[in-house]
């Protein structure tokens, strides 16, 4: 192992125990649900690993959520999830999760959480309020840059969002135009994605074109994506099974539909959730180019 390396994983050490303390302080329950599940929530790009009969968790939202439907409150959760064909200089198919949920809270309440996290974790581990990343000067104490997806179409696509779903060009301006002109002095975060991007996402009260999602970037890594919790049982479903259409349709095979987690839903209180990758948060403190420089192990070293 190199030195650069091992200094990295004392890092990465600190940045999780900074997590841990964050949560606690806030009266969050840290949970800790199975990895091996009989379902994961269906999604077009996302392709689980199988165990026996089981999946491997590609999120452990399935069961917090059942969680929250049972009471729990405000959670979370720093576990192992594994997604198959994912490899990269930001990607490895075995990676570390943060996700919480509020209880009784909404998208606005977790990006104010993403504005303190990210401020704890870089002064406690970084000693300060400012981090360098890439040649990058990023200050996370002058709070989080905000935008619509719909106005960062209109003012860096050169087209509407509307448009672009309409002629399959969504994802492509997203990767090729939206997303290296977000802010890249302080963080930043793209909001109200179009319903047909919605995830588990709760549509926009007075607004249904759009869902209650964002994702939170920094240093041009994607960090965490979060929205208003889905509660509705019978859209979610119309959704997992939309889902696995489109899997169809692009030579991929349907995948099971979480039906215990589906007979919870209607009991969950008015939610948010969100996951956030750990690697790339410390390969954010560690001024780390490859998700390789912040792990023990590579999958090619194993």
């Amino acid at each position: 192992m190199s030195l650069s390396r091992l200094a990295n994983l004392h890092l990465r050490a600190r940045v999780i125990q900074t997590i841990r303390e964050f949560f606690r302080s806030r009266g969050f329950l840290e949970v800790e649900t199975p990895h091996r599940i009989p379902a994961n929530a269906p999604e077009e790009h996302i392709e689980p690993y199988r165990s026996d009969t089981c999946h491997l968790q590609t999120s452990p939202e399935i069961c917090m959520k059942r969680l929250l439907c049972r009471g729990y409150g405000n959670i979370f959760q720093i576990c192992r999830c594994w997604r198959s064909n994912e490899r990269g200089r930001r990607h490895v198919p075995e990676f570390t999760m943060l996700e919480w949920y509020r209880a009784d809270g909404d998208y606005l309440a977790l990006m104010r959480d993403c504005e303190e996290l990210l401020k704890s974790v870089v002064e406690t581990v970084c000693g300060g309020t400012t981090l360098s990343y890439r040649g990058r000067r990023i200050e996370v104490n002058n709070g989080i840059g905000r935008i619509t997806v719909r106005e960062a179409f209109e003012r860096f696509g050169g087209t509407t969002m509307e448009a672009a779903l309409h002629d399959g060009t969504f994802d492509e301006i997203m990767v090729t135009a939206i997303e290296p002109a977000l802010p890249q002095d302080v963080p930043a975060i793209l909001m109200d994605y179009p319903a047909e991007a919605a995830s588990l996402a709760r549509l926009k009260p007075g607004d249904p074109t759009v869902g209650e999602r964002f994702e939170l970037y920094a240093g041009g890594l994607e960090l965490a994506n979060g929205f208003s919790e889905l509660n509705d049982p019978r859209e979610q479903r119309a959704r997992f099974l939309e889902a696995n259409d489109k899997r169809l349709r692009s030579g991929l095979p349907s995948l099971p539909l979480p039906e215990p987690f589906l007979a919870d839903l209607g009991d969950m209180p008015p939610a948010a959730g969100i996951a956030l990758g750990i690697d790339r948060l410390v390969m954010l403190c560690a001024d780390a180019d490859r998700i390789d420089d912040v792990i023990a192990f590579t999958p090619e070293e194993l």
